[in-house]
């Protein structure tokens, strides 16, 4: 099985290098970067061109490890009980499988992508250490244990919200996606939108670049917000022209798709006011 992407999504040597190696090492694949760089993406591609299953696991703040193997609901069995339902006398009826559990149980090879594992709990990785490291769990209450008959490919994400403990970082193969150079944004927007004006894409990101280059810029624009604001720039019919720089406007066309906070906003508004001051 290799990885040499697809025609929906622009992977460069050194990434597909990366989803190879941990294949090949059956290690979880960790995957850093910007927000937007297309971490979560990756996962749906690899499924895709490798023809295997999708299984995805978005972890919130209050997500715990144990989720992703099962959950027993006691409650209901207790309900149940008191409502004499012959269901209670099956605790099997009361264990909700998790993503890891229906991976492990696939039978075949899946990807299975764990989203965003740093906004959990700073234990979550912790807990899955041995059920990544054997490819198998114990289920108590049904006394049996959970084993993969085929090792799923695990992709993991993060956006550094968090540090990840050395000992999970030992057991992944790591790769940063680093914000994509002009020509390889140009590559993506030409997957997005096939057949667009190639002057306004190339104003848009001369236009694009600048505005992440803005010194004090809280957050800078991502690739997803790039092709957002790319598709308005097409719906409103804007001219290539209107796209360059002008110290003394406030604010780039359509900003409300790049700019996401007041502050940057103020920023751009800042600089205009002084750029107008200076003549």
């Amino acid at each position: 099985m290799r990885f040499e992407g697809t025609s929906a999504y622009v992977a460069d040597k050194d990434l597909m290098v990366a989803v190879n190696a941990a294949i090949a090492l059956e290690r979880p694949l960790l995957v850093k970067g910007e927000p937007g760089t297309g971490k979560t993406e990756l996962a749906r591609q690899v499924a895709a061109a490798l023809d295997v299953d999708f299984i995805e696991w978005n972890v919130k703040s209050t997500t715990k490890a144990q989720q992703g193997l099962y959950e027993y609901d006691a409650v209901s069995r207790l309900r149940d009980s008191q409502l004499g339902d012959p269901r209670f006398n099956d605790i099997a009826n009361y264990i909700r499988r998790g993503k890891l559990w229906d991976a492990f149980a696939a039978g075949k090879k899946v990807v299975l992508l764990i989203d965003e594992i740093d906004k959990a709990d700073i234990e979550f990785p912790n807990d899955l250490l041995q059920e990544l490291d054997r490819n198998e769990f114990y289920v108590y209450e049904t006394v049996e244990t959970i084993r993969a008959a085929v090792r799923p490919i695990v992709i993991i994400t993060s956006n550094n919200e968090k540090e990840l403990p050395d000992a999970f970082l030992r057991r992944c193969f790591f790769h940063y996606i680093r914000f994509p150079e002009a020509e390889t944004l140009q590559k993506i927007v030409d997957v997005h939108y096939p057949g667009i004006k190639q002057n306004l894409v190339r104003a848009a990101l001369t236009r694009f670049y600048e505005i992440r280059d803005v010194p004090g810029l809280k957050k800078k624009p991502s690739t997803s917000e790039a092709l957002d604001w790319i598709r308005l720039l097409v719906a409103d019919d804007v001219e290539p022209e209107d796209l360059r720089a002008d110290p003394k406007n406030a604010l780039p066309k359509l900003h409300g798709a790049l700019l996401k906070n007041e502050q940057d906003v103020h920023l751009f508004e800042r600089l205009a006011f002084m750029a107008r001051r200076q003549g």
